[in-house]
């Protein structure tokens, strides 16, 4: 026999052997519980197994990490009941102002901030674009409509700075509607104030990258999907746009009786945490803890006077804003 014939015929045996032919010296079957598998079914579904555990455990991480993000945040929300009860007794109203790019967490923190707080006494405010009937009258009208009676505490979701930032650069608003804005925002602030008002402004502040990010997941999330609007489809392009006039906010509105504080939303645990932080500092109520740690970390929150430096320091470096 040629050694052409001799490897063609050990080929074959092998391969009757390996698929459990004639020989019947081994096969690729295996039978379990009275059902018969091949190994390969075998493989596969072990493969499937270890895929699922492997999820498994990565959901596992993910509600644990959940878990004990909200536990870190119920002392302040207690300490946030106390500061209610508090404006309660006092008949002291409160206004907070959440600002700040699409996508960079305000909706989460207000959700995290009444969570546990009596809703007898708090509302939140989303408002909706003008009606022609709103577009006549006196423009801080239909805000002034919101404000809270004493011992109440009211959170806009954005508020009147929609003109100072998404009206103009989408052209919503004229350039006097603009300039009459910033001129007297700052009068009608302090009168605010200067009437007994608690008022607070928050500005979240995002990155580019993290903005695109949570974008692509509201895309994709169908629990998300709802809260992609045609505007967040322009953020990303507009971003210059954006940053420009949140310098133009700042310089022309961050004021002594109305300041301006930045959180750095990337993190929205850390911004949450610090968020109620500002809050409770701003009330002279008494502790419900006094052992908590009620300082705001300075790498997530921002004074305004703080930012405008940066963001000025930038300009004369590189020509131009990028924050």
């Amino acid at each position: 026999m040629s050694d052409g014939e001799n490897k063609q015929t050990v080929e074959e045996t092998a391969t009757e052997t390996l698929s459990g032919g004639a020989s019947g010296i081994a096969s690729d079957t295996i039978e379990l519980n009275g059902k018969t598998m091949s190994l390969e079914d075998m493989v596969g579904g072990y493969q499937e197994l270890q895929g699922q555990v492997a999820m498994f455990k990565k959901d596992r991480r993910k509600a644990v990490r959940r878990y004990r993000r909200e536990e870190e945040l119920k002392p302040y929300q207690a300490e946030l009941i106390r500061m209610q009860q508090h404006l309660e007794k006092s008949g002291t109203r409160m206004i907070i102002l959440f600002e700040g790019r699409d996508a960079a967490g305000k909706g989460g923190t207000i959700r995290r901030v009444t969570r546990y707080m009596n809703e007898k006494h708090y509302r939140v405010v989303a408002l909706g674009k003008p009606t022609e009937h709103e577009r006549t009258q006196w423009f801080f009208q239909k805000y002034v409509r919101q404000f809270p009676r004493g011992g109440e505490v009211v959170l806009f979701d954005r508020s009147w700075y929609n003109r100072a930032m998404v009206e103009p650069v989408f052209g919503f608003c004229s350039e006097h509607e603009y300039n009459n804005f910033m001129r007297g925002v700052g009068g009608f602030e302090k009168d605010l104030v200067r009437q007994g008002t608690i008022l607070i402004k928050l500005y979240f502040s995002v990155t580019k990258q993290e903005q695109e990010r949570r974008f692509e997941r509201r895309k994709t999330d169908s629990l998300r999907q709802w809260k992609l609007s045609e505007v967040d489809v322009q953020a990303q392009e507009r971003w210059g746009d954006f940053t420009n006039v949140k310098y133009e906010m700042l310089k022309k509105t961050h004021t002594t009786h109305a300041p301006w504080t930045v959180i750095r939303s990337n993190d929205k645990h850390q911004a949450r945490l610090n968020v109620m932080r500002v809050i409770l500092n701003s009330v002279p109520y008494d502790r419900l803890n006094a052992d908590l740690d009620f300082v705001p970390n300075p790498e997530i929150i921002i004074s305004g006077s703080r930012e405008l430096e940066m963001m000025e320091a930038e300009l004369l470096r590189n020509g131009k804003l990028t924050a």
